[in-house]
């Protein structure tokens, strides 16, 4: 009888120690969950600036795009309008205002200086655009990476109930598959091209 004593005592000891293991295998996927979780909000909130700071500079943009349009429009009218005009004086101040419209419009088009001009502009749009793609891949990524941790953890923790041990293998496969898409991404983020944001 005491063996049958110290062999159910040591069923419960490796049982324990293994709910143990499941124990800190839950807390590490928590972790990763958690880091997952954080990286995908700072590439949401990113996405989300990146979208704001485009949709305004294209608004910029054709801003300048009609005020270049009604100065050369101006020009173009008052060309036609003074055909007409004798006295030199007038005519003058006319071509004056004129290429002062002219010259207003190439500012509008380009101005390097300040960096306000329609072709700059376009580039820093762009580039924002740009910037909010890799910020909504990035947020994809770790969105499955989060989902990966949160079905370990689910697995993990029904592996305690069911003592089903390929639960707890699987769990822990899941939890490699999260950081393998955590790490791609922070590092890489346009390999894979399914997940590549349009």
């Amino acid at each position: 009888m005491s063996e049958a004593t110290e062999h159910m005592e040591h069923a419960e000891h490796a049982q324990h120690a293994e709910n143990k293991r499941i124990a800190l295998l839950i807390a590490v996927l928590a972790l990763f969950l958690s880091f997952s979780e954080t990286l995908g909000k700072s590439a949401q909130t990113e996405a989300i600036d990146a979208n704001v700071k485009m949709a305004d500079t294209w608004s910029f943009f054709q801003a300048k795009d009609i005020r270049k349009t009604t100065l050369l429009t101006a020009a173009d009218q008052t060309i036609l309008l003074s055909s007409g005009l004798s006295d030199a004086a007038a005519k003058a101040a006319v071509e004056k205002q004129i290429a002062t419209w002219r010259k207003t419009a190439e500012r509008y088009e380009s101005d390097p200086q300040t960096g306000t001009g329609r072709k700059e502009l376009a580039v820093k749009a762009e580039r924002y655009e740009k910037s909010q793609i890799l910020s909504l891949t990035k947020y994809h990524h770790y969105e499955l990476a989060s989902a990966a941790f949160q079905i370990g953890i689910v697995l993990a923790s029904a592996t305690v109930i069911t003592a089903m041990m390929p639960l707890a293998w699987l769990s822990g496969a899941l939890g490699i598959l999260g950081l393998f898409l955590m790490g791609l991404g922070l590092y890489a983020p346009h390999i894979l091209p399914f997940l590549q944001a349009e």
